[in-house]
């Protein structure tokens, strides 16, 4: 059993970093400031006396030719512990330790002084005092075997100055395989004691073990120190070490070296750069004192001498490289040790654990391998899928882990047994039952039931998958199905050929054939999904009752839409014979109903035709022609009723047979009911045009009357008129006597005719009465009321006329004094020319009335003014008026001529 104990004591002498209990002894650790070393002490039960102790040397550290290499010792407990490697004078690998000695090997301290050589010290037992002692040999070989940490041959015990030489030269030898070379060193003059060769041999010796060993970054011994210094002193103000003379003379290198290593020695920061002795002694005290090194320099040489030796200051400062160093690797050893505790900690550690994983893993072995090797059939396969999913989680989420476990646990035990065996140790045994062939065997079995369960879960699988295949497609098909049947039964238990027509019945009938020829193709499919249900049912299909209940819901359900298909077939046929016979009748109707509804919408436009007449024998004619509408009429019902029977007889055929008619006929919009409406409405408005045209007879026969009234009176009141105006333009050219004898004649004239107005308004009696009565025309007489009243106002406006002339003509003749005769000439001469009678003259006849009264228009180019105002002379009227003519003007006023121009 591993048990541990870290003991750890720090002061000036030693460190006891540890020590292992084992069953054949105690392994210990001490380290000092100058090395470090182990051992194994054994207790020898046969050994004579209590406390005897045996030391078997495992490792030593460099024996830098300190003198203060401490031994460690502990009586009461029965163990020593040898800090440094020794032997004694027979090189045995065994020290002896009584009485309290010590072996301590001293390093010459060179360069100091030829002759102060011993470090006193209580602990010593060999001292060397001069150069003299090298001179047997006995002593330079152990100062070899303790500055080189190697055994040298065995020496010669003889005083004879031989065998001193072959001390000496096995010693020179030993320098030499070291790859040192000795030039003009033999060993008679280390016998002779020449003191030169001694002390450079000695130099050559620590060159070699002392400072040759020191290596930073490749470079030589003496370079690496070097470089190791000024590193170590390169914070530190005030120091720049360049070599091994004056850079060290202030002291403040050594003090840096110290407090770089060991801050809490020196105070640093106190020292001053202009006291180097007190510097010096400072740095050589606390290094005697706290390091372990001897006082090699003296202070006051260093700082008296230009320039201080460098061998010596080499070789103290080497201490100093040693002494650090050295601490670094006693550390370096205790951490070995503390390693080898951890290494036995952990060998333990993984015993227990290979214990506890072994058991632990074949536990779940064994508890795995019953659920692999269960065999309980499932009914579907997304049950049997989930027991395949619950191994593949096995095999990716539970067993990867344990297939680490396993192989960790060989791992483990592998690496434990190497570990073992490297140390020496005897190989770890596992309890029964967990070897790791015990393990392997298990896991065998295990994988054998992983192989059946995997094989058994796909065989099943694929059972299932066959029965699910199966059981999914007879849903398929009869969710198929199904869904072709949805509605089938409705649409064959629907009578919608109660309501159509013909046309429509016949496209039924061509839809049913289709249906009937769907019906034959699925007849297949429902085969087919009774022969799977039967094959489900041999295979002992889980869920077999439900298949059965709807196949067998198919399969009836089937024998229903056959007799339904059958039955809707013959309503169909039925009811397309039935429309025939009705479509015939329908035709005829529509036939015979155009034509009869024509003639009523005629007659019944002829019956409200607002008649014009305007007189009696256009109303007589319209009296004679409703007289044959009327005759017409007992024929015209007839037809009626006949059009009416012909719809009737379709009633009776759809409601015998349950036709339920859609109320049109499809080759007419006339319907019974409008037949009828049109047939009174035409029963009415015969009475009202008898009473119509009775009306306007007798409005025609007053109409009559008052023509022949108003024509009596307008013809005398015209011809009254017409004789007036011709006696009037009689009188106007025949008139003789003086001007003042026309004017009275005219004047009686007119009251003569103005007399006669009571009869133009008797007349404009009449008129009005006519005009009431709208009557516009008036066969009896030509005369209407507007010309009438034109003439008697023109009568009027003639006499009236005329005697304004000839009240003109008075005062004309008054005012240019033309005479009566001339005024008759001028009369003449135009009556004469006026061959129209129109009262103007063309203007050739103006010219020649002209010329005929002596005027030669041939002549005289312009007479009066020029621009005279245009006018025509129009002796007739008797008043000035404007004639235009082609080359002249000519104004006559009352017959005189005033002036004219061509």
């Amino acid at each position: 059993m591993l048990e541990t104990n870290c003991d750890v004591q720090l002061d000036s002498r030693r460190l006891i970093v540890g020590e292992l209990q084992l069953s054949s002894g105690v392994l210990v650790v001490v380290s000092g400031l100058g090395g470090a070393g182990l051992g194994v002490v054994r207790q020898d039960d046969g050994a004579a006396g209590a406390g005897v102790t045996h030391h078997r040397h495992l490792h030593g550290a460099h024996a830098l030719a300190h003198p203060h290499h401490a031994l460690a010792e502990r009586e009461d407990s029965g163990v020593v512990v040898v800090q440094d490697g020794h032997r004694g004078d027979q090189g045995l690998d065994q020290a002896s330790f009584g009485g309290g000695a010590r072996l301590v090997a001293l390093e010459h301290p060179l360069g100091v002084s030829d002759t102060q050589v011993q470090q006193p010290h209580e602990e010593m037992l060999v001292l060397l005092e001069d150069v003299e002692d090298f001179r047997d040999g006995l002593k330079l070989m152990l100062l070899l075997e303790v500055i080189s940490g190697e055994r040298l041959p065995k020496p010669e015990r003889g005083k004879m100055r031989v065998h001193k030489i072959n001390n000496v030269n096995k010693a020179l030898d030993f320098i030499a395989s070291k790859g040192v070379k000795l030039v003009s060193i033999g060993a008679e003059e280390i016998v002779d004691g020449n003191a030169k060769m001694t002390l450079g041999m000695i130099w050559t010796i620590i060159l070699r073990f002392a400072i040759q060993d020191i290596s930073v970054e490749e470079t030589s011994a003496k370079e690496g120190l070097l470089l190791w210094c000024q590193r170590k002193t390169a914070p530190y103000k005030n120091v720049n070490v360049q070599n091994f003379h004056i850079s060290w003379k202030d002291g403040l290198a050594f003090n840096a070296l110290i407090h770089r290593h060991r801050p809490d020695l020196i105070d640093y920061d106190s020292l001053r750069k202009d006291d180097p002795v007190t510097n010096l002694n400072n740095a050589f005290e606390v290094a005697e004192k706290h390091l372990d090194i001897p006082k090699m320099l003296d202070a006051e040489d260093i700082v008296n001498t230009a320039r201080p030796d460098e061998k010596a200051i080499m070789t103290y400062v080497s201490s100093f490289y040693h002494a650090f160093s050295g601490a670094q690797k006693a550390e370096t050893a205790a951490n070995r040790i503390c390693k080898v505790l951890a290494v036995n900690q952990e060998n333990e550690q993984m015993m227990e654990d290979y214990e506890k994983l072994a058991s632990d893993l074949l536990e779940w072995i064994r508890r795995t391998i019953p659920w692999l090797e269960n065999r309980t059939q499932e009914k579907t396969v997304n049950d049997m899928q989930a027991k395949q999913e619950d191994f593949r989680d096995y095999r990716c989420v539970h067993k990867p882990p344990k297939v680490q476990e396993k192989c960790q646990l060989e791992i483990s035990f592998n690496t434990l047994q190497t570990k073992l065996r490297l140390s020496s140790r005897p190989a770890f045994m596992p309890s029964e039952g967990r070897m790791v062939s015990d393990i392997n065997g298990a896991w065998h079995t295990l994988e054998g039931a992983e192989k059946g369960y995997e094989e058994w879960i796909l065989s099943e699988i694929r059972r299932l998958e066959r029965l699910e295949h199966l059981a999914e497609k007879f849903h398929q098909k009869a969710a198929i199905h199904e869904s072709w049947t949805d509605g089938k039964e409705a649409m064959l238990t629907q009578k919608d050929y109660e309501t159509s027509t013909l046309s429509e019945v016949k496209a039924l009938l061509k839809k049913h054939e289709a249906f009937e020829s769907d019906l034959a193709a699925h007849q297949d499919r429902v085969e087919q999904i009774a022969a799977i249900a039967q094959e489900l049912n041999e295979l002992d299909y889980y869920d077999s009752a439900s298949v059965n209940t709807r196949c067998q819901k198919i399969c009836d359900q089937w024998d229903v839409l056959g007799a339904l298909t059958q039955s809707r077939k013959e309503s169909l046929e039925r009811t397309e014979k039935q429309l025939e016979s009705i479509d015939e009748l329908y035709l005829e109707y529509a036939k015979r109903a155009a034509p009869f509804n024509n003639w009523m919408e005629g007659a019944m436009e002829d019956l409200q035709d607002m008649f014009i007449v305007h007189n009696i024998e256009e109303i007589q004619g319209l009296i004679t022609a409703h007289e044959q509408f009327k005759s017409t009429l007992p024929e015209a019902n007839k037809e009626r009723e006949a059009i009416q029977a012909i719809q009737a007889e379709v009633q009776k055929i759809a409601q015998s047979n349950g036709i339920k008619l859609s109320g049109a006929n499809p080759y007419t919009t006339i319907t019974p009911e409008s037949i009828d409406n049109k047939w009174e409405k035409a029963m009415q408005m015969v009475p009202q045009r008898d009473s119509a045209l009775q009306e306007e007879l007798n409005k025609q026969n007053s109409n009559d009357t008052l023509r022949a009234k108003f024509a009596t009176q307008a013809n005398a009141v015209g011809a009254y008129i017409q004789a007036k105006m011709e006696e009037i333009g009689r009188i106007s050219i025949e008139m003789n006597g003086t001007l003042e004898d026309q004017l009275t004649n005219l004047k009686d004239y007119q009251d003569t005719i103005i007399s006669y107005q009571p009869e133009i308004n008797t007349l404009e009696g009449d008129h009005q009465l006519i005009q009431e009565a709208l009557i516009f025309d008036n066969q009896y007489t030509s005369y209407t009321m507007e010309h009438l009243r034109v003439g008697w106002e023109q009568l009027l406006t003639t006499i009236a006329r005329t005697i304004n002339e000839v009240e003109n003509q008075i005062l004309t003749r008054d005012a240019k004094g033309i005479s009566q005769e001339q005024l008759f000439e001028y009369r003449a001469s135009f009556n004469h020319f006026d061959k129209d009678h129109s009262g103007a003259l063309q203007a050739e006849e103006f010219k020649a009335c002209l010329i005929s009264l002596g005027y030669d228009v041939e002549n005289d180019k312009q007479v009066g003014a020029p621009g005279e105002e245009e006018v025509t002379v129009r002796p007739a009227s008797r008043r000035a008026e404007r004639r235009h003519c082609q080359d002249y003007d000519i104004l006559i006023h009352r017959h005189n001529v005033v002036r004219f121009s061509f």
